[in-house]
């Protein structure tokens, strides 16, 4: 079921965003690419505290979920802006000639990791000696990555069915996870804390939770793009440094299932790695996108063969909405 939220009182400030029209309030929707989870925090408390209001935009989230395409209704037209994985999607949609463009990356460091039992690796090389616990996608992706990077092989790997059972049982094997979920069912269920390995520091470079939007939607209404890009960057801050009690609210709200202490968990693990603020948007602020990296990423994915050379990276993504240290003075020094 969608999540309408409309944004209340408390508005806060832009950095400058002029406001689409004065007492005219221009309607957006946005699809996450999961049910409401404190990764998604930011979004929600820029609806919940008016952040999106002040500069005139009336921002819907539709939350995605196990039977839900958010991508495909942004396609469609349904929706305006979309929830991005990584940047592999944004390549693919290049290869096959989809004009879908990400305009900033809430995530810097992708929040993909590798458990252990207690004691069983000190580095990410040492999992090499575990049997791994990998599902399709992450086989097809970050694990031809770990091959061509490592040397992991595709015999340590067993398919991993999305139950931590296995992995709780048997000492000789790892398991993939999302760092602020399989970490936290673990030690609930297993009484004991699994050692986490974040394959972004060990060089898996790709930027995470992207904002989407279509390449007409940033020739026809960039007002409204530099609208949204703004306000999800400043409700960043203020959810990772402020009084986030209202998205949290909304959170549970729209996601029974979510509890929380587990979005206290989620955040704390953010905040702790670096997911959100770290490396360029500690200088260019959040949602930081630079060649540099993109490119970096692209190379490597290359080279462990899991996309074609050729193909024109820099039109997956655009910096012109983006990099322009918006809500960085919220962050305490």
């Amino acid at each position: 079921m969608n999540t309408r939220l409309i944004a209340a009182a408390g508005l806060m400030a832009l950095g400058g965003t002029a406001a689409l029209a004065d007492g005219h309030m221009t309607k957006a929707a946005f699809g996450t690419n999961w049910l409401a989870q404190a990764e998604h925090g930011g979004f929600y408390q820029a609806v919940a505290d008016g952040t999106y209001a002040e500069c005139g935009l009336d921002v819907e989230i539709v939350p995605g979920g196990p039977q839900v395409n958010n991508r495909a209704l942004m396609l469609a037209g349904k929706i305006d802006f979309h929830m991005g994985g990584d940047m592999l999607q944004a390549f693919n949609a290049v290869k096959q000639g989809i004009p879908v463009v990400s305009v900033a990356a809430i995530f810097q460091k992708h929040p993909q990791v590798i458990l252990a039992h207690p004691g069983k690796a000190e580095t990410f090389e040492d999992l090499k000696d575990l049997t791994l616990l990998i599902g399709d996608n992450g086989f097809a992706s970050f694990y031809q990555w770990m091959i061509a990077a490592y040397g992991f092989t595709p015999e340590q790997r067993m398919p991993y069915t999305f139950n931590p059972a296995p992995f709780i049982a048997d000492d000789t094997k790892g398991m993939q996870g999302y760092l602020s979920s399989e970490p936290f069912a673990v030690e609930k269920e297993a009484g004991w804390k699994p050692d986490v390995f974040l394959i972004a520091d060990a060089g898996y470079s790709t930027y995470a939770t992207t904002i989407e939007t279509m390449a007409e939607t940033i020739e026809s209404k960039p007002e409204v793009v530099e609208c949204f890009v703004d306000g999800s960057l400043t409700g960043w801050y203020n959810y990772l440094w402020g009084d986030s009690s209202v998205a949290d609210a909304a959170i549970i709200a729209a996601n029974p299932d979510m509890t929380q202490d587990k979005i206290d968990f989620a955040k704390a693990s953010m905040l702790e790695n670096g997911i959100v603020d770290s490396g360029d948007s500690l200088e260019l602020g959040i949602g930081a996108m630079t060649d540099e990296k993109v490119g970096d990423f692209y190379a490597k994915m290359v080279e462990a063969g899991v996309i074609e050379d050729g193909i024109d990276w820099k039109a997956a993504y655009t910096t012109e909405f983006t990099n322009k240290k918006v809500g960085m003075d919220i962050k305490p020094e």
